[in-house]
């Protein structure tokens, strides 16, 4: 049977791409398909296959601005050659559900989310305070308004929809009247692990510097405390951060996978201050055996029990970021029991999970739909 493997684009190493990885170890003969690949930015597990990129390739400044051609990536991703491929798995979070898979063709959906920006977070991307307000009215609104009712018409082309979390379940019926399947992403607990150091009195974030991330709450809540901040990670919105940044917020740009490991361990809390679908960082530094500090909602309700993995914040403000930071460092945690929660989310599980799900779609009748 051939595969083909489809992702929206593969620009680092994120939690998308560590599900593409694990597709990529299920199907080590299967073929990529993205909308723009920089070249050397993921795994050599991914790199080694073949990947065939679509025309935003070649389009320029496309790699640093891939991101302006958003309304290109309709076209663009139906435009793949599927024909050869009986088994279509995409991994998407924006247009690769969309792909064109032949009539004989199962597709199988990991969705990591219904497309963010387009439904529900527009104001976080393309708002009046990001790119001004005749250009959010007149120009994006539209767009992405045309954007949300093609994400929600293709979603018919999907045999079976996968979901990262209960958080991105919900969203695929309501967007896409779906029901879906739940296997959480691959968190690699025998990389990350506990070591036997005393934690330093800063907080940490990992994350790509991304709009809804809302990273500028977590400085601003150290800022109130005078406590230290630091900023693993890159993306488009790093400039605004550094702009707001006072002394105490050190950017550490982007790093290894060990280099991380070490943050995580460092590190007296770590914090996710903006909603995740599902959130790959707090299950890795709850495996490190550190607590987190989350936003009560989407997938860290799934994965952050209050006062005993980290501490939850009702309200996405600097206010109760700071109230949430104050009460993490006032409370003893184990660090043992921290990573056990951890282990529930490991890559093994993930990986027969999938195999599971890809199994029983394969072996589906012909028009079957979950």
């Amino acid at each position: 049977m051939r595969v083909a493997l489809v992702h929206d684009w593969l620009t680092g190493m994120r939690g998308g791409e560590k599900v593409l990885e694990a597709l990529c170890e299920l199907h080590p003969d299967a073929d990529i398909f993205t909308l723009f690949h920089d070249r050397g930015s993921v795994s050599p597990a991914i790199e080694r296959h073949r990947i065939d990129t679509s025309l935003v390739q070649h389009l320029p400044l496309a790699r640093s601005h891939y991101r302006r051609y958003l309304p290109l990536f309709p076209f663009a991703i139906e435009q793949f050659d599927l024909d050869p491929y009986e088994l279509v798995i995409s991994s998407s979070h924006c247009a690769a559900k969309a792909v064109v898979p032949t009539g004989r063709a199962k597709h199988l959906c990991y969705c990591h989310s219904p497309m963010r920006y387009a439904w529900d977070q527009f104001d976080a991307y393309f708002g009046p305070a990001r790119v001004g307000a005749a250009a959010s009215r007149w120009f994006y609104r539209p767009v992405l308004a045309r954007l949300a009712r093609w994400d929600a018409a293709t979603a018919t082309r999907v045999d079976r929809f996968v979901a990262n979390s209960q958080h991105v379940a919900g969203r695929i019926r309501r967007y896409y009247n779906r029901g879906a399947t739940i296997v959480y992403p691959p968190v690699d607990t025998v990389f990350y692990y506990p070591a036997d150091i005393t934690p330093a009195s800063h907080f940490l974030i990992v994350s790509a510097l991304v709009p809804y991330k809302r990273i500028e709450l977590a400085m601003a809540a150290c800022e109130r405390l005078g406590a230290g901040l630091r900023i693993v990670g890159d993306g488009p919105d790093r400039e605004r951060l550094e702009a707001l940044a006072t002394r105490n917020v050190e950017f550490l740009g982007r790093l290894d996978s060990a280099d991380i490991r070490d943050e995580y361990r460092k590190a007296l809390a770590v914090i996710l201050p903006g909603e995740e679908d599902f959130g790959i960082v707090p299950v890795e530094a709850q495996a490190c055996g550190r607590p987190v500090v989350a936003l009560a909602r989407g997938g860290a309700l799934e994965t952050v029990t209050d006062g005993e993995t980290g501490v939850l914040f009702a309200e996405a403000n600097a206010e109760q970021v700071s109230a949430a930071l104050e009460r993490v460092a006032t409370l003893r945690f184990d660090s043992a029991r921290i990573r056990e929660r951890a282990e529930r989310f490991s890559r093994d599980r993930h990986i027969q999970q999938m195999r599971d799900a890809i199994a029983e779609t394969v072996d589906a009748p012909a028009g079957a739909r979950w």
